[in-house]
């Protein structure tokens, strides 16, 4: 997962290939609810690892159930129904599929068997309604305290004492703020039936629907037969028990596949994207964005767990839709009507402003910075096509998960803008890990930059500049590939000793280098599947390099490898000509100046550090002569390019020349 402050996203011009989907946060925290509340032990398969299922297992556990990892499997013995815990704080972040249904769970358990629960979470979670819920908890009998704004989190539940609870009326729950509190009573109720049956009726339009479906078909598998008069009222039988199923699989989530197929459909041109984990038979009801993607011109094919999805009509169809039906994948018709022939307006979509951010201003905000034309009203937002030129975006996430992965969509703008388009920042691009901590690496598996758009910053210099330790520390900062031309000489240099060929046999050693089995994991190098991270560094391997490197037909063998690292969503470059003859167009060219004196002093420091004997006077000596040699060298030699940045580091710390480089590259961004 990206962690960086932003991630910056070329322009893109083409999508096709195999996408693996993570599991549905939905379905995910509804079975691990259903498992920790039922009586044995539940194998929990392809569950989702995230953000909100963390916070839900750290719950779980804090109340006693015991979770045990098997490989990819999560074993959950549950607690049978019964607290083995009376107090507890939980803390549960940003997540409404955590916050809601817990609070109903501790809340009846509490009032019937003694206790006393904390619920807190984010700032953003506080400001979530939940009074609704809370409402037909207290018309239950459950205490229910409000520990900061009435009507929202945090919450207390139960008092410590044990209350007879008032099952005998149906309790009602408003259904046209959020399905989660239906939801929420639906997984709790079950517990308190033992007396007679327990009924729900719904005040009001209930939104989101198909969620309403996904739990009760999670409760029929865990034993929970619901009753129920359409979608106004729910009946839970007298005696009813959760029983563990033994083993459940967590589907591919829908929501998230809404955005590959809208990749499919925008940029599927020379081969579909396929979706796998989540098919035509979907217990989600957000599988029927697949209609709307195909209202506006996809093709889509699929079966039991998979879609395949190309484009179809170009430029896409603009459309009228109600969305109460998939009110999270709705948010990705939004971005994908900036490729309409077309006005899109989405109806019915009210549940946006009360999600993890209001959802409605926040898209509106940022599809205006793109330059789209957009209205919004209390529960609708339309969306008109670019009439004029796409701006480059620095686009506010609101530590929401969905607009980050919606707007990443925005860098297919030369599809529409022509070349060479225009790139997109997305800030924060960790919000992600809410449901989907993969996406940006996944998104970059299947799509295609324009050419040559792919930003590069490369940091050149002569022997021991510290170059290597910039390079990588810029790499992290920005989320880019990383490409240590230095290790690519050096292991040519390992793989002739390997191989008996001598250094100065010019050929040989080329044809060494134009098959090289070179492979980085990490912070790990691997030369035909052997380790060679620790070899690559000693001094003695360096000046082999040095003497690899003059050859010119090991610098054009290499040549093509080096410029295959220029990958999405950007490269970091060192060496000593990346700026010069590699990457000439560079977005940013930077060269180091340290004296000898200090590199000299900077290694010595770091071979005695690792307790290898050295000498200093000898170690200036051997760099100037390097210095010299790769100076003059007939091929590439090693001096600055042109409109290169000269930066003396020799009284610099690491983080000084970071930050001096990262304000010399935001200079030179669009945004």
């Amino acid at each position: 997962m990206y962690t960086t402050e932003f991630l910056d996203l070329p322009p893109l011009v083409r999508a096709g290939g195999r996408v693996r989907l993570p599991g549905s946060k939905s379905i995910s925290n509804r079975v691990l609810l259903l498992a920790g509340l039922a009586a044995g032990t539940t194998e929990v398969h392809d569950l989702l690892d995230s953000d909100d299922t963390r916070v839900m297992l750290d719950a779980l556990r804090l109340l006693g159930c015991d979770l045990q990892r098997d490989g990819d499997v999560l074993k959950v013995t549950g607690l049978g129904g019964q607290l083995s815990r009376k107090e507890a704080q939980l803390f549960l972040g940003n997540a409404g599929t955590a916050m809601r249904p817990l609070t109903a769970a501790l809340a009846v358990l509490a009032a019937s068997q003694g206790g006393q629960f904390q619920l807190s979470g984010v700032a953003r979670m506080h400001e979530r309604p939940i009074g609704d819920l809370v409402q037909a908890l207290r018309q239950l009998g459950c205490p229910v305290a409000d520990l900061g704004q009435p009507g929202f989190p945090p919450l207390q539940v139960g008092d410590g004492g044990v209350h007879a609870l008032n099952t005998a009326a149906p309790i009602r729950v408003r259904g046209d703020v959020s399905s989660q509190f239906l939801t929420a009573l639906l997984l709790a109720l079950p517990l308190v039936t033992a007396q007679g049956p327990v009924a729900i009726e719904v005040d009001g339009e209930l939104i989101s629907k198909p969620y309403i479906d996904i739990t009760l078909r999670l409760l029929a598998r865990f034993g929970i037969a619901v009753e129920r008069e359409g979608y106004q009222r729910f009946v839970l039988p007298q005696g009813s028990a959760y029983r563990t199923p033994g083993r459940i699989h967590v589907e591919g989530d829908a929501s998230s596949a809404s955005y590959f197929v809208a990749l499919g459909a925008i940029a599927g041109t020379d081969q579909p994207v396929r979706i796998e984990g989540v098919g035509l038979d979907s217990i989600q009801g957000d599988i029927r964005f697949v209609e709307a993607a195909q209202a506006m011109g996809a093709q889509v094919t699929g079966g039991p767990g998979w879609l395949e999805v190309q484009r179809g009509a170009w430029p896409l169809k603009g459309l009228t839709l109600d969305c109460n039906h998939i009110p999270d994948a709705a948010m990705t018709l939004a971005v994908m009507a900036l490729y309409a022939d077309g006005p899109t307006r989405l109806n019915n979509i009210a549940s946006w402003r009360v999600k993890e951010t209001d959802r409605i201003a926040a898209m509106a905000a940022e599809l205006r910075k793109l330059g789209a034309t957009v209205t919004e009203g209390p529960d609708f937002i339309e969306v008109q096509p670019l009439a004029g030129p796409w701006q480059a975006a620095s686009i506010h996430t609101y530590d929401d998960h969905r607009m980050a992965m919606c707007l990443s969509l925005a860098a297919f703008n030369p599809l529409v803008a022509g070349e060479p388009g225009v790139p997109v920042r997305i800030l924060d691009p960790k919000c992600v890990g809410k449901t989907f901590p993969d996406y940006f690496e996944t998104l970059f598996e299947v799509v295609t930059p324009a050419a040559d758009q792919v930003p590069v910053l490369t940091v050149d210099g002569p022997t021991a500049s510290g170059k290597g330790t910039l390079a990588s520390e810029l790499a992290r900062r920005l989320g880019f590939h990383l490409l240590d031309s230095g290790a690519l000489y050096r292991a040519t240099a390992l793989a002739a000793q390997d191989a008996g060929v001598s250094l100065d046999d010019e050929a040989p050693l080329a044809e060494l280098a134009g098959r090289l089995a070179l492979r980085f994991e990490g912070q790990r190098v691997y030369l035909a599947g052997r380790d060679i991270t620790d070899p690559l560094r000693l001094e003695s391997t360096g000046g082999m390099a040095s003497r690899v490197s003059v050859h010119p037909a090991v610098r054009q063998a290499l040549h093509q490898l080096q410029l295959s690292f220029r990958r999405a969503p950007g490269l970091v470059a060192d060496g000593r000509d990346m700026g010069t003859v590699v990457f000439p167009g560079a977005s940013l060219k930077v060269f180091l100046t340290a004296s000898v004196e200090q590199r000299a002093e900077r290694r010595y420091k770091q071979l005695i550090s690792k307790g290898v004997s050295a000498n200093l006077p000898q170690i200036q000596s051997d760099l100037r002569l390097r210095d010299e040699r790769d100076a003059n060298r007939s091929v590439a030699p090693c001096r600055p390019a042109e409109d290169a940045m000269l930066l003396d580091n020799s009284a610099m710390s690491i983080e000084d020349s970071v930050v001096q480089c990262l304000d010399w590259w935001r200079q030179r961004r669009p945004f």
